[in-house]
């Protein structure tokens, strides 16, 4: 299996952190050095590790925003 190549450009914020310290974030990340890309998913305390997550484009972002702006929480 070949290595998965990362990196973390922008870190938006924690959405919520494990008693292990692995932390779901929302993060801009380039993988494999492609254009970046919105990705939520865990990560280790140091963000050397991850787990499976999602990985949206800017157009899919908007329009998850969209779709949360109008759930009333």
């Amino acid at each position: 299996m070949a290595e998965i190549k990362f990196e973390i450009q922008q870190s938006f914020g924690t959405l919520s952190e494990s008693t292990k310290g692995w932390r779901k974030q929302l993060n801009l990340v380039s993988w494999n050095n492609r254009d970046p890309k919105y990705d939520i998913r865990e990560w280790d305390p140091n963000n050397e590790k991850m787990g499976k997550g999602v990985t949206l484009s800017k157009e899919e972002l908007k329009a998850l925003k969209e779709i949360l702006n109008t759930i009333d929480i």
